[in-house]
């Protein structure tokens, strides 16, 4: 079994136990339910360097990568540096990842914020609503064209955008839909973890241009960023590089410096 279906495995139990423990009518009763969305794609297509930073402690293929920054920081830092949106990891098992994380960072800062999880029930879209997102991610890999319809649409019911992550042609033919905002070609493929940026060059292409293009995963340089802009990519998310030092937001500041030189 590859790590993908691990992690889906553990989800399905996961959000069942939450579902009994938090019912979607209290969910509904938050004070965040309520508040009007910021639109991440909106902020993507006025910006001209696009970066979407991640706040991420760890991963299934890094282990470790920085449990001593807190969300608080980490988002009024990245705010500061000048970031478009911040996806906020809420996966535990293996990400180190809280809905906390993600309420922190609401309250920390006025940015678009990505609620990054592996979404396979209604009952987490709701939850991201509750908790603050403004955009969830649909991942095609793990979800059939049906599910892509029946949570992009909820979605967009509750005001918030629709960022579809895929890695090959195949996904990409059977999510295309009108409810979805934004398409993220993943170049890390998530059976192997190997990143490769021609994965985005070919997709992109394809991808029509109703859809905010984003390039994620490898991005380390401002090099891969300056390859990819040419090919019609809009945005990018920045997972790992900001993560692995002292001060994510200051090094996103610098990054989006020498990005605009």
């Amino acid at each position: 079994m590859d790590i993908l279906q691990k992690i889906v495995n553990d989800k399905r139990i996961e959000v069942s136990l939450r579902k009994r423990l938090i019912p979607v009518k209290q969910l509904e009763q938050s004070i965040l339910f309520e508040r009007e969305t910021i639109s991440l794609a909106k902020k993507l297509k006025e910006s001209d360097t696009g970066i979407i930073a991640e706040h991420k402690r760890r991963s299934p293929s890094k282990q470790v990568i920085n449990h001593d920054l807190n969300v608080f920081d980490v988002a009024r830092g990245y705010e500061n540096g000048g970031v478009c949106g911040i996806s906020v990891l809420t996966d535990g098992k293996y990400f180190g990842g809280s809905l906390d994380d993600l309420l922190t960072a609401r309250a920390s800062c006025n940015l678009p914020l990505l609620r990054k999880e592996f979404i396979i029930d209604d009952y987490q879209i709701i939850e991201a609503k509750a908790y603050g997102a403004d955009v969830i991610l649909l991942i095609a890999s793990i979800l059939t064209r049906a599910e892509i319809k029946q949570f992009s649409e909820l979605a967009k019911q509750l005001h918030l955008d629709v960022l579809l992550e895929i890695h090959n042609e195949d996904e990409l033919h059977k999510s295309i839909m009108p409810s979805l905002d934004m398409l993220g070609v993943n170049n890390r493929n998530l059976k192997t973890f190997e990143v490769n940026l021609d994965t985005s060059k070919q997709l992109c292409e394809l991808i029509p241009n109703d859809f905010i293009k984003v390039s994620e995963s490898g991005i380390s340089s401002i090099e891969a960023i300056k390859t990819l802009q040419p090919y019609g990519y809009k945005g990018f998310l920045i997972g790992e590089n900001f993560m692995k030092t002292d001060d994510a937001g200051e090094s996103a500041a610098q990054f989006i410096k020498d990005l605009e030189r």
